[in-house]
């Protein structure tokens, strides 16, 4: 097949986020068995216009809003008529094939943004695009769609689309599971908060709920990593430096791929606070290495995390709460133990070869 996908962003940009992780994947084992796969994405500062990367291509054109536009430009120009299927990867906004594109599509959607708006956009774009995000998936309440949790389907039935068009793969992770578990430090617990953050992370309540944890774990520990610029990024340092117990808080920026290995395998638990997720990746990559999470109940994370099972979600979206489960894990160790082994275990059916199956099987025989 010869197939084009639509992104408002590649692996290699610098707002670059799971999504992105699950695309390449993807279509590096496409390019792998003999499809071709190109991709139109946004440019971004010190970009290449072209780029071959996995065995696909990247063509990187426009900036974050007006890709939309010039990928529609490019797809008369260059792709019509000449595809099999268009995959159109709805990242906030769509690229709106449906209307314009003459062969096949497939809408690959990990997350609405509903609430998110409030998050990451200014006045009075957050307003706008939570009134007319309702509006435009009504009209492509009738695209066939690939998701990543139930979550997320029921979110688009909600706005017109029909069950029988939407259809579910698993995710997967770019990290092999522990071959087995090593024990984890009671003595010195460490909480982490690990990814990219962004206001809709809520990474300030993460830490609040460190300062609670502390007040009945002394030894404990906190590490916030990941990219932390911005003023969401100013927000959290100043949030540390205004802390009791900004000595036991470390923020540590942007880490390498051994890094954020040694942290997963070193934290007694991570934190997910995020607003809403498609899936949450960085949960399945702690349960990997014999880590489990602690999450708000929110779309997303309430599929990655099996309450209870694997992990806990909060009875709350709120730092009390959260502080709450994690004392309970830290006070009852056989608990806890058993949820990390449960977690263990799953994550080893959560791959990349086994999305790639069911993702193969939608756009093939569907």
């Amino acid at each position: 097949m010869n197939i084009l996908w639509l992104s408002w962003k590649d692996k290699s940009h610098p707002r670059f986020g799971g999504a992105e992780v699950v695309n390449e994947e993807l279509a590096k084992r496409l390019a792998r068995d003999g499809h071709r796969v190109t991709f139109i994405v946004a440019r971004f500062p010190g970009a290449k216009v072209e780029e071959d990367r996995d065995g696909f291509k990247i063509i990187r054109v426009g900036g974050r809003y007006s890709v939309y536009w010039h990928a529609y430009r490019l797809y008369k120009k260059e792709f019509k008529n000449r595809v099999d299927l268009v995959i159109d990867e709805m990242n906030t906004v769509p690229f709106f094939t449906r209307f314009y594109v003459h062969e096949r599509t497939i809408m690959f959607v990990h997350q609405l943004c509903r609430e998110i708006w409030f998050y990451q956009a200014f006045f009075p774009l957050n307003i706008v695009g939570y009134i007319f995000e309702p509006l435009y998936l009504w009209l492509l309440g009738g695209s066939e769609v690939i998701t990543v949790s139930e979550s997320t389907k029921r979110d688009l039935m909600r706005f017109g689309f029909t069950a029988e068009r939407i259809h579910i793969i698993s995710e997967g992770i770019d990290m092999e599971p522990l071959s087995v578990l090593v024990p984890k430090n009671f003595e010195y617990p460490m909480i982490l908060t690990l990814g990219r953050c962004d206001p809709m992370k809520r990474t300030v309540d993460a830490i609040q709920a460190f300062e609670l944890i502390k007040e009945r774990m002394p030894t404990a520990r906190m590490v916030v990593a990941g990219v932390c610029d911005g003023s969401y990024g100013e927000k959290i340092r100043h949030r540390r430096e205004i802390s009791c117990y900004k000595e036991s808080i470390e923020i540590t920026g942007s880490i390498n791929y051994e890094k954020k290995l040694s942290l997963l395998r070193d934290a007694f638990v991570l934190t997910s606070t995020s607003v809403k997720e498609g899936w949450g990746l960085v949960v399945t990559e702690a349960n990997s290495q014999g880590t489990p999470a602690v999450a708000y109940n929110v779309d997303g994370l309430r599929d990655s995390v099996r309450d209870s099972e694997t992990g806990c979600v909060t009875d709350g979206n709120n730092p009390a709460a959260l502080a709450a489960s994690i004392f309970h894990l830290f006070m009852d160790k056989n608990y806890y133990e058993r949820l990390r082994d449960n977690a263990w275990q799953w994550s080893k059916q959560i791959t990349f070869d086994k999305s790639y199956q069911q993702f193969l099987n939608i756009i093939q025989y569907v």
